[in-house]
This record gives structure tokens, C-alpha cells and sequence, in this order.
């Protein structure tokens, strides 16, 4: 499908390009800068600059109508305009960004190329207008492999409004004010096409919305698949890019089997309303994103997606069980190196139960054996493992298909012969509490009505405990509680891992309010700053709760969040060379914000042995991949004499067929 697209998009566009090509048969080479005193060209007379009319078709709606030759490039006739690459990618943008940023970023072309002319003088464009353009469409480029061309270069060819510039789009915006006005008012709303995303498309989405809310989002990578796909993170917050004090971290992971693709879309989805309520002054959207960072990986696992993608592709026939219902049950659930990536984390709750009858037992941030490192470990479970740890996430939800509800740690059975065994963890109460938050907010998990996809849960209003559903070792929710201050529930999204397109609307309003309800639930329990008589905060003071035999951890700068049920509490924060603090806490059953509890430490002499989190256990627990086995994912491949290999991208020929100077400032430098 994508080859035919691609196909039927070079035919159109080599059309556009044959036809240019062949007006500069006859044209001399250009003579570039310097060539002249090479010898390599004779230079033509250069003419008195003067102000000459527009006549070249794609920049004939520019607000004025007065250009002048030479131009910004230094072009001198129409001719070499018009056989210039940077007038021949003006003419094909349209259909190589798939109508991205039209005509924007082709006006903003054509105000280099053909300059306003005033007086027999160009005039640049300015350059807050490049510079939002840019913001605006740099994903466009980056989602075809495709530099920001040169000549768009705002700090180049375009100036201030001190230096008397102009905006070349003023006359579009006058064309987009009429059109407007001519609408009848509507209540605004979030606009969503509920369409399946094939990777690449993922990608350009998710940084289009990020570009559009640039004020509150941004995209980064958290590492490449085995097949060398980024596993692309879209991130909200009041303050993208760091983490603020006492603002607690959540973050969305969906297809981590390949073949699970509802929620994938579903996620996109989110990003998008999340950016477009955001916008629209969505008190509720505002106040969430405000006051809380939002991290959401839509895709863990994109190689076994494609896998799974082609397979519903290739199923033409309505009543085939390789369609969209039966898809996935096996193809594309594992990663391209055949792992199932939530069987590929450090089995830690093995050594938890092991350790269960030591005095000085512990269910928290257990440190990961040496020994995982010489298992196959793929380099998607690599990338997750350091990005929750680099994070102070607070709670977590991993997005699944092939049933209708929410489980939750510990998914490995606490008796190795019982594969149905409730096995609870010590903060039990908290994981029903953020299980329920999602399902009640469902509009059919919690409902017992509902027809599953086998199992029953008719009587656990859609939550259920992982062991007791099923034991699976090495999954990545346990992964989160054990290793890291994170809490992760998986939520089964339906019985139909691929759903048709036309039912994805349906699913998002499904699952839209439990979305946003998880995310909200952050706020819950207490929250606050371990710092010393100097008001410095304590990295790695640990907070424990009496009766919970589980802590967790301060941040770089001292503030932690604890999630807890309604009740009173006894909490305690200590560190090593610290006495221990404790305090009462009472947590009303309607409170809609997470109670402040800072805790002040005294310094004191520390007696060895006395704490069960000292430094050995630190320096082990910070031992990550000691052993440095992950040279082997290096991505770079290296031709014979060592250099960096590089295929051109699909939209090279386009230029190269053209007849023209092979335009490498459009390669990217990766």
C-alpha cells in the first residue's frame, strides 16, 4: 500500500518536474560563487536591478505583484529562477508534505525567490514569520527525511521589523479572516480523524501536534527499535522539557504487543485533544496539563506493528479469521527479534518472594541481577528501562488488547504451582484504587453485563489482580513498582486486538473520560519536599508508611509523591546521616488534591549497619547495564573503509530526474 502511494505520488510530481526540466535545455550553467575566478564559467553582464513583474505560476498570489531580478539567491533571470532547485521544490512541497503547511511554507519560498520589489530594491520578508513557519512545519520535513531547506533559513534571508521587512503572508491571512467571517458561529471543538496511523505517519502526527502546542508539549526520543524505528514520546506540561518541583509524572505506554493497536490509536488520539482543548481554554484540560507532566509512548513496539498491519492489509476477504478480529493472536505481537516484550524485564518479584521471610526484606527498588544482562534483552525493553528511571514517575498505564479489563501487580503468582493465585502487593488498596479510577470511568468495563472475551470477571467489576488472572513473570508492571517509585496498571482494552476503523470513534468515547480520569488520579495520597535545616532537598530520602512495607524515594531535589487510600497514615521520611521524621496524616475520602507533608531532617551520626538503604544497596541498585552489553544495537552501519552509509531517501529522484545539481542541503545530517 505504501509503495503504491509513494508510486502515484513520484508519477504526479516528475510530471511538474519533466515539464520545468525542459525550459533550461538551453540555458548556460550557472556560474556559483567563486567559479569565475576558477575559470570553471563566464559570467555573465550583471544588469541594474529593477522592479519586474511576477510571472511565475507558483508564487502569482503573493500579496504584491513587483518582484525584482536578481533576487535573494542571487538568481538573475526568470529562466534560472525557474530551473533553480529551490523554485522546483516550491512547485512539488504540496505533494511531497501530503498538503502540509500549504501555501504557507510556499509563499514563505516565494518571498526569498521572487523578493518584493520596492523602488528597484528588494525588500525581505521578516523573520518572525520564517520563524513561525518553521515551528510550524519543521515536523513536515522531519517526517520525510528532508532538511529545513537553506533559502527558509530565517537568520539568512529574512530581518526585523527594525530593518523595515514585510510579511509575506499578509495577504493569505486576509483571505483566511474572510473565510472565517463568513462561517456561522460555532461552540469551538477538537476536530479528530479517527483513521488508522501507519508508522511514519505516527511520527509526523505526533510532532505536527507538538509544533502546534509548542508552548506546552514537545517530542523526544527514548531510543530505536530492533529494526531502527524511534520510539517516539509526546510530552505535556505547563514546562515541556524538565521536571518542575512537587509536579508529579505520568506517562501512557501502548503496543507493546505489536498485534494491540487499539491503543496506539487511542493515544494519538489523546495527544491531539489534549493539544486542542488545551487551546481552546479547556478548564479541565488546562488545570491537568497545568499542574501535572503527561509523558505518551504510542508505540513500544512499531516493528511488530507493521508485521501485524500488513497481515490485516493482505486480508481482503470479510469472512477470513486473518482479518482484523483474529489478527494478532500471534502475528506481530512479539518485537522483530521474536521477544514478547512483557516477558522481557527483570523478573524482580522472584527475588521479592524469595526474600519475603528476611527481617530486612523489602519490596522496593530492587536492584536488576547481573545475570539479566546475559539474557537476550531487547533494545525496545532497554530503552524503557532507563527512560523510567531517568523519570520520577508516579503512575503508569500500559495499553493492551484481547479482553475488557484493568489488572494489576503483581502479575507473577506468588506460589510457583498456582497459576491462578491472588498475589497482592503491599499498596494493594492504592493499585484498586487506580484500577477502578479507569474502569468505572469506562463506559462498559466495570459493567458486569458486559460480554468478555473468555475470562470471567462478572463478579470484579472489570479489575482484577494479574496473578490471579493469570502468572506471567518479567512483565514490565511489576518491573515499575519493584524497581522504581512507579505504579503501573494494564488495561485490557477490548476483545478485538485490530479493530475495524469505523469502530475507533466508538472506543475513544469509550475510553476518553478514563483516560483523563487516570491521569487526574496522580493528585492523590500525599506529596511534599525532604530537605535539611539549609532547605537543600535530600535526593533518594525514602518515605515509608506504617503497615505498608513499601517506600519510595525522593526526587533529584527532594520532593516525593505518595500515593495512599483515604484514613489516617503514619508516614516517616529518613536518610542516611539523617534522623528518622514522622508524622500523622489524616486523608479525607473526597479530597480532590494530594496533601502537602514536607519533612525537615536533623543531621546524625550514622552507626553502620543501622539503615537498609545505604550506600552498597545505592551503588548496586545504580549498576545498569555494568557489563556495556548493548554495543551490538549500535545503528550505524559502516561501509568498507569504515565511512557512514546512507540511502538516499524516496523522494531523491525527484530532483535528480529533473536534470538538476543534486540538491544535498535537503539531506538530513543524522
Amino acid at each position: 500500500m505504501t509503495k503504491m502511494m509513494k508510486t502515484t505520488k513520484t508519477s504526479s510530481v516528475l510530471l511538474a518536474l519533466s515539464a520545468l526540466a525542459a525550459l533550461a535545455r538551453s540555458d548556460p550553467p550557472r556560474c556559483e560563487p567563486g567559479d569565475e575566478l576558477l575559470g570553471r564559467c563566464r559570467a555573465t553582464a550583471r544588469e541594474k536591478p529593477k522592479c519586474t513583474d511576477i510571472v511565475l505560476g507558483y508564487c502569482d498570489d503573493m500579496s504584491y505583484s513587483k518582484t525584482v531580478l536578481p533576487n535573494l539567491l542571487d538568481q538573475r533571470s526568470r529562466e534560472e529562477v525557474e530551473m533553480g532547485t529551490e523554485y522546483l521544490l516550491l512547485s512539488v512541497l504540496h505533494s511531497l508534505l501530503n498538503g502540509e503547511c500549504s501555501p504557507d511554507l510556499r509563499m514563505l519560498g516565494c518571498s526569498v525567490v521572487v523578493p518584493r520589489c520596492e523602488r528597484d530594491r528588494p525588500v525581505k520578508p521578516c523573520r518572525t514569520t520564517c520563524e513561525d513557519v518553521r515551528r510550524s512545519c519543521a515536523h513536515a520535513f522531519e517526517g520525510i527525511s528532508m532538511a529545513w531547506p537553506y533559502f527558509l533559513d530565517c537568520d539568512r534571508f529574512f530581518v526585523s521589523d527594525e530593518e523595515g521587512c514585510y510579511d509575506p503572508l499578509e495577504g493569505l491571512r486576509a483571505r483566511q479572516e474572510v473565510a472565517l467571517a463568513s462561517i456561522s458561529p460555532e461552540e469551538p471543538s477538537t476536530i479528530i480523524q479517527f483513521i488508522y496511523h501507519s508508522n511514519a505517519q505516527m511520527i509526523n502526527m505526533l510532532k505536527k501536534t507538538a509544533a502546534q502546542c509548542s508552548h506546552i508539549s514537545q517530542t523526544y526520543s527514548i531510543g530505536r527499535s530492533f529494526e531502527g524505528k524511534d520510539l517516539l514520546v509526546i510530552e505535556f506540561s505547563d514546562n515541556p522539557g524538565q521536571h518542575d518541583l512537587l509536579e508529579p509524572e505520568v506517562k501512557y505506554v501502548a503496543n507493546m504487543h505489536g498485534n494491540e493497536v487499539l491503543g496506539r490509536q487511542l493515544l494519538i488520539y489523546l495527544a491531539q485533544y489534549l493539544c486542542s482543548e488545551y487551546q481552546l481554554g479547556n478548564e479541565r484540560i488546562q488545570s491537568l496539563i497545568n499542574s501535572t507532566r503527561i509523558h505518551i509512548l504510542t508505540s513500544m513496539n512499531p516493528d511488530g506493528y507493521e508485521l501485524a498491519a500488513a497481515e490485516v492489509e493482505d486480508s481482503n476477504d470479510p469472512d477470513s479469521e486473518q482479518g482484523p478480529t483474529f489478527n494478532g493472536w500471534t502475528s506481530g505481537r512479539a518485537n522483530a527479534q521474536n521477544i514478547d516484550l512483557n516477558r522481557n524485564f527483570p523478573d524482580l518479584t522472584s527475588i521479592v518472594y524469595s526474600r519475603r521471610r528476611s527481617r530486612r526484606y523489602r519490596s522496593d527498588h530492587i536492584p536488576i541481577p547481573d545475570s539479566y544482562w546475559f539474557g537476550k534483552v531487547a533494545p525496545e525493553t532497554y530503552a524503557v528501562m532507563k527512560w523510567i528511571r531517568s523519570i520520577p514517575f508516579v503512575i503508569s498505564a500500559s495499553l493492551h488488547g484481547g479482553e475488557l479489563v484493568v489488572s494489576y501487580p503483581f502479575d507473577l503468582s506468588k506460589h510457583p504451582q498456582e497459576e491462578k493465585m491472588f498475589s497482592p502487593t503491599p499498596d494493594e488498596q492504592v493499585f484498586k484504587l487506580l484500577a477502578r479510577t479507569y474502569a468505572d470511568a469506562h463506559a462498559s468495563m466495570a459493567d458486569n453485563d458486559t460480554d468478555r472475551c473468555g475470562a470471567f470477571f462478572s463478579s470484579k467489576g472489570g479489575i482484577i489482580n494479574g496473578a490471579q488472572w493469570y502468572s506471567f513473570p518479567g512483565g514490565m508492571s511489576d518491573f515499575n513498582y519493584l524497581h522504581t517509585n512507579c505504579f503501573e496498571i494494564t488495561v485490557e482494552l477490548g476483545c478485538d486486538k485490530f479493530p475495524a476503523e469505523e469502530e475507533l470513534y466508538i472506543e475513544w468515547q469509550r475510553n476518553k473520560e478514563s483516560l483523563l480520569s487516570f491521569m487526574e488520579s496522580v493528585h492523590r495520597g500525599i506529596k511534599g519536599i525532604v530537605k535539611d535545616k539549609h532547605g537543600k532537598g535530600i535526593k533518594g530520602a525514602r518515605v515509608s508508611v506504617r503497615g505498608i512495607w513499601h517506600d519510595i524515594t525522593a526526587a533529584e531535589d527532594g520532593d516525593y509523591w505518595r500515593l495512599l487510600a483515604p484514613g489516617i497514615h503514619i508516614v516517616s521520611a529518613h536518610a542516611p546521616g539523617y534522623r528518622r521524621l514522622t508524622k500523622k496524616v489524616r486523608l479525607p475520602a473526597r479530597m480532590q488534591q494530594a496533601g502537602r507533608v514536607d519533612f525537615v531532617l536533623e543531621e546524625e551520626l550514622q552507626e553502620p549497619g543501622m539503615e537498609d538503604f545505604g550506600p552498597q544497596m545505592m551503588d548496586t541498585y545504580e549498576r545498569f547495564d555494568p557489563y556495556n552489553q548493548f554495543e551490538r544495537y549500535t545503528l550505524t552501519e559502516l561501509g568498507q573503509n569504515g565511512e557512514e552509509r546512507h540511502e538516499k531517501p524516496w523522494w531523491w529522484s525527484y530532483f535528480i530526474q529533473a536534470g538538476n545539481a543534486a540538491p544535498t542541503w535537503l539531506l538530513r545530517n543524522e
